[in-house]
């Protein structure tokens, strides 16, 4: 299984959105190959990993969760960003539960697209250097960025500054903090800070 660290996949049925997009990330030397169909994109994935794959929600055929599920996308090593519009938050929050590494919310400026793509690159190269200290009760419950969140929340992060550091949105942040909660059974951050601690 081969990497190209420059490489970008965008699947999406739209013409429009794959020109685009693929305008604008061969301006920042990606080098990008499109998909209009997830069933095209998934044989190609699952040989080659490129450094970000850009994934519509909506598609005929199989759908962004669906392609996320096929992909085992929590342990997928390049960071899949699921494009949804306004309407589509609620399957945005499943894809991340599926394993989506952000989501992006049309419409979409390219300045912020790029920003927000390079950010998930860079934070998934410094997560794959890094080594998990996470040994209390209940860790094994939890993903692995699950696991790299509640790190950051109980180091005193908001929502905000977390997402900077984990290259992701506040929004996404607050997805995976009310998932960590459940599972471990907290009712809020003081009780999260207590479980990793191992205090009563």
């Amino acid at each position: 299984m081969t990497s190209d660290v420059k490489a970008i996949y965008i699947v999406d049925d739209d013409p429009a959105v794959r020109d685009a997009l693929s305008v604008v990330f061969s301006m920042e030397d990606f080098v990008v190959e499109t998909f209009s169909d997830g069933d095209a994109f998934v044989r190609s994935a699952s040989k080659t990993h490129p450094a970000c794959v850009i994934l519509d929600v909506h598609m005929p055929g199989r759908s962004g969760i669906e392609i996320l599920k096929a992909l085992n996308g929590e342990e997928y090593p390049a960071p899949i960003f699921i494009i949804s519009g306004q309407g589509d938050i609620p399957m945005a929050v499943e894809a991340i539960r599926n394993g989506a590494f952000d989501f992006i919310e049309k419409p979409f400026n390219a300045e912020t697209v790029v920003s927000r793509i390079n950010d998930g690159i860079d934070a998934m190269k410094k997560r794959q250097e890094q080594s998990d200290p996470s040994n209390f009760e209940g860790a094994e419950l939890l993903t692995r960025r699950e696991r790299e969140v509640l790190n950051e929340i109980t180091g005193g992060a908001s929502n905000k500054e977390a997402g900077r550091i984990l290259g992701i949105s506040p929004r996404t942040v607050e997805v995976h903090r009310a998932r960590i909660m459940e599972k471990l059974g907290a009712r809020n951050a003081a009780d999260l800070v207590r479980i990793v601690l191992g205090r009563p």
